[in-house]
């Protein structure tokens, strides 16, 4: 809770664009004077007024344009304001509050300035990551307590100082109970996946985490459903956060697509994996995503090295540039490498059968436009084949549950599907 917020105009239509409805059923008119509207919208990063450093770690990362929670969620947390989110699970909200975090530590300073809860050990090593990744540029100090046999370093990390600490409620107040974790610097405190943590029996112990806590304090509160108990939370912990906004799913469907993924366990084991799968695709066009320019270029060195023939595109690209590399495309067999697909891809993505994820988006919704654009529209077969690390497993999870759909492992026939 900090800095002046926007007046209160008691009408949350006046903030919303097509991308986001009021979540109406189930609320009273106490609810109304709860929330405060918001209406800023941004369109691109660039626009958010973030620190360049930031940017480059948000770029690097692989994200090229907010989602709907980002264009509305980044920038009222950046600038101190309680921030209340329901959207669905996968909805890129780790970089939504993870961004406005990092816009605001003194990063002289190492000691906790900001706590987030998490329901699980797993979310908590995710948040973990995707921090450090966006902070990548700044120098941001981010642990996870995962407790268990790492009790003891956990212990050390955050005596020595960081910007950021991460865990379930559990393993939280166990810190603060030893007196390794101190409140004095902590001005942050996020709640992700309010309700699974609430559903886990750790309301009591969020509660007691909160007593401790300094009274003037930012909160942001994420959570996919906001039963009742989570929004007495909200009232007991906020003052007049930004209203709650549900995202509403995207319009294109991933029904008739067939996905898969390959347990490739190690980033460094995927070259080889991918290059096994080329030899056995019968198909004669295969466009390759991955997360950043310069995966894009190492990836298509290497790969005509070994005699493929490969285009490339991204989005650093000129349009002339990138519309002769979609002609070549389109007329020859071979593999296009890119980035997250562009407007001027998607005549391109038309004719392909066989799209490959060599890295996973860094947020799900980027996962559907790269591979389900034409469904239903061209009446065709697609095979979707996802490598997954360990370190990608939980965003696999995450696009399962946004989409509601299973992700099989890629059988030794799948060939056959083609």
């Amino acid at each position: 809770m900090a800095g002046s917020a926007p007046t209160y105009t008691g009408q949350f239509d006046q903030m919303l664009n097509e991308e986001y409805e009021v979540l109406e059923e189930g609320d009273d008119n106490d609810d109304d004077e709860f929330f405060i509207s918001y209406d800023e919208v941004h369109e691109s990063f660039d626009a958010m007024g973030l620190q360049d450093n930031l940017l480059k770690g948000i770029y690097a990362y692989g994200l090229e344009k907010p989602c709907p929670v980002q264009k509305r969620g980044i920038v009222p947390f950046s600038k101190g304001l309680d921030v209340i989110h329901q959207a669905q699970s996968g909805t890129a909200k780790t970089a939504s509050f993870g961004s406005g975090i990092l816009q605001q530590l003194d990063y002289n300073l190492v000691q906790c300035q900001a706590l987030v809860l998490a329901p699980t050990r797993e979310l908590s090593q995710q948040i973990e990551k995707v921090m450090r990744a966006l902070g990548e540029y700044l120098g941001v100090k981010v642990h996870a307590i995962l407790g268990g046999g790492r009790g003891r370093d956990d212990q050390n990390i955050v005596k020595a100082g960081v910007h950021v600490l991460v865990g379930t409620p559990g393993r939280v107040f166990d810190m603060f109970r030893r007196e390794t974790l101190h409140s004095d610097f902590i001005t942050m405190f996020v709640l992700d996946e309010a309700d699974e943590m609430l559903s886990r029996g750790y309301r009591d112990q969020i509660y007691d985490i909160f007593q401790l806590l300094p009274p003037k304090m930012q909160v942001g509160v994420f959570s996919e459903t906001m039963p009742p108990e989570a929004l007495n939370i909200t009232r007991k912990f906020m003052s007049k956060p930004v209203m709650r906004i549900l995202v509403k799913r995207d319009k294109l469907t991933l029904e008739g697509i067939k996905q898969f993924y390959v347990n490739v366990e190690k980033e460094e084991w995927k070259l080889e994996t991918l290059c096994e799968l080329f030899e056995t695709i019968p198909v004669t066009q295969i466009v390759t995503f991955v997360n950043s320019r310069r995966k894009v270029e190492w990836l298509t060195e290497t790969m005509r090295r070994r005699d493929h023939t490969v285009s490339a595109t991204h989005k650093d690209m000129d349009q002339n540039t990138r519309d002769i590399i979609m002609r070549e495309f389109r007329s020859a067999a071979g593999v296009l490498v890119t980035t997250d697909i562009l407007d001027d891809g998607i005549d391109v993505m038309q004719q392909v059968s066989v799209v490959i994820n060599y890295d996973l988006p860094a947020q799900p919704e980027a996962y559907l436009h790269r591979i389900g654009r034409n469904t239903g529209t061209f009446e065709r077969k697609i095979v979707a084949i996802n490598f997954v690390t360990v370190d990608d497993e939980r965003m696999l999870f995450d696009i399962q549950k946004f989409y509601n759909v299973e992700v099989e492992e890629l059988p030794d026939n799948f060939t056959d599907l083609l």
